[in-house]
């Protein structure tokens, strides 16, 4: 059971997927999203619905993680974990812009950023994936 594991952790779309479990799971609740006109940060936290979306795109990350033997489902998970992605991204933008108060709480923060790296990563991921599923069928086409 170990050489498993350890097999899951020698895969660079584990690392992708890692990263994209960061991104989404831990530095949203640490990063603001903006601040207001009193100079007062606002994050993730602040709106259920984002955090929601932020939680339920780590945990299909760490559900990818663990399908490392699944990998056409992988594939699936990792296309899905993007469409959310991209669904809080519209979303993170419509909250951006429809900011209620003054003109002087234009300053976003870092955590507008996340869902696009997160993207990314999943990109990466889902590519890789791909890579490997390529390769055991060619393998299977030898023998």
């Amino acid at each position: 059971m170990s050489v498993n594991k350890n097999l899951m952790f020698q895969r660079i779309q584990t690392l992708y997927l890692i990263g994209a479990i960061i991104c989404s799971g831990v530095l949203p609740f640490f990063l603001p999203l903006w601040k207001d006109s009193n100079n007062f940060s606002l994050y993730f936290d602040n709106y259920l619905g984002v955090s929601i979306l932020f939680i339920f795109s780590a945990i299909l990350s760490v559900i990818t993680i663990n399908l490392y033997k699944k990998r056409r489902q992988q594939s699936v998970i990792c296309l899905l974990n993007i469409l959310l992605n991209l669904i809080l991204l519209g979303l993170l933008l419509f909250l951006s812009l429809n900011v209620s108060g003054d003109i002087d709480i234009s300053e976003k923060g870092i955590g507008l950023v996340l869902p696009v790296i997160s993207i990314v990563f999943l990109v990466l991921a889902n590519i890789a994936i791909n890579k490997d599923e390529k390769l055991v069928k060619s393998s299977n086409r030898i023998r």
